[in-house]
């Protein structure tokens, strides 16, 4: 769910843009923006907006949905499928 870190008046907004959008992609806040009390927009990274469109898509694809649901059943019941079985082998981490 989205959590809002501050709320700001449009008029503040606009002074302080450019500190504001810095903040924002440092910090992965969510900043919502007000006019007479009340939010009207919210104003977050490109980063975290490609995570809310991705999720979107996702989920508004009937064939990963059935899948995904399926796969969480199966969990639910520890039907686990092995890495070997799922991809042929086992790969090992490289050494160092």
């Amino acid at each position: 769910m989205l959590q809002v870190d501050q709320f700001m008046s449009v008029s503040e907004a606009q002074n302080r843009l450019l500190d504001l959008i810095s903040r924002i992609n440092q910090k992965q806040e969510v900043v919502a923006i007000t006019r007479d009390g009340v939010p009207l927009a919210v104003l977050l990274s490109i980063e975290q907006f490609g995570g809310f469109m991705e999720t979107v898509e996702i989920l508004s694809d009937q064939k990963s949905m059935r899948a995904l649901r399926r796969s969480l059943k199966q969990a639910e019941k520890g039907q686990w499928v092995s890495h070997k079985a799922v991809f042929g082998r086992i790969v090992s981490k490289p050494s160092r």
